[in-house]
């Protein structure tokens, strides 16, 4: 489990493509200070497994399924990326609850300053933008924000400069896609609130009819 308060930003320092897979090479600094084989560490929001530990850096798989759901085809050698070590027993719970399991992708559609803050829009699919809410959380390649605004084809994020900062969003421009994941207490409710078993209409509307004495 992650915060979303991401702790550096590293390096791709190389991109291993096999036909249904990928193996990363990531320069390090700060969340290599006690990292071990095995650890998890949310890469742009999405929870790899490191492998190996090279000089300054770390290795990790990605799956099919990852490249498929995410914004990692696109990276490349020198692709800046937010890092973010698991979560500790006993850590400081700073954003919010981040599996590391995103849902999709969104494309960044206006990237706006107001103040010393950006707004950013993000279009992104009706699945993702039915699990949003005004003034809740979202993870944009795994930094915990706060949805200012919900619209018809996606949301809104207003930034702080030290977020700009601190993470690879401050370089993210109109047109880029970026990592989505929403609050998992949302994804648990609309679970819950869903019938165990879809009902046939069919069934449904023969019933309805044989009350009303058709």
């Amino acid at each position: 489990m992650f915060t979303g308060i991401v702790e550096e930003v590293g390096t791709v320092r190389r991109v291993h493509s096999g036909p249904a897979s990928a193996v990363l090479t990531i320069q390090a600094r700060t969340v290599l200070e006690d990292l071990k084989i095995g650890d998890s560490v949310a890469v742009n929001g999405i929870c790899l497994t490191v492998t190996t530990l090279p000089a300054g850096a770390f290795t990790a798989d990605v799956m099919h399924e990852t490249l498929n759901r995410s914004s990692f085809s696109g990276l490349r050698p020198g692709s800046p990326v937010n890092l973010e070590r698991a979560l500790p027993a006993g850590g400081r719970f700073g954003g919010h609850i981040v599996s590391g399991h995103v849902d999709g992708v969104g494309t960044l559609t206006r990237v706006k300053q107001d103040g010393p803050a950006v707004w950013y829009t993000v279009r992104t699919s009706p699945e993702i933008r039915r699990q949003l809410v005004e003034k809740g959380s979202v993870a944009i390649d795994g930094i915990s924000l706060t949805v200012a605004a919900v619209h018809p084809d996606g949301f809104s994020v207003s930034v702080i400069p030290h977020t700009l900062r601190a993470t690879v969003l401050g370089s993210r421009q109109e047109g880029d896609l970026v990592n989505l994941e929403t609050d998992i207490l949302g994804k648990y409710v609309e679970a819950l609130l869903r019938p165990a078993v879809e009902p046939d209409r069919g069934t449904l509307t023969r019933e309805f009819l044989t009350r009303c004495g058709y």
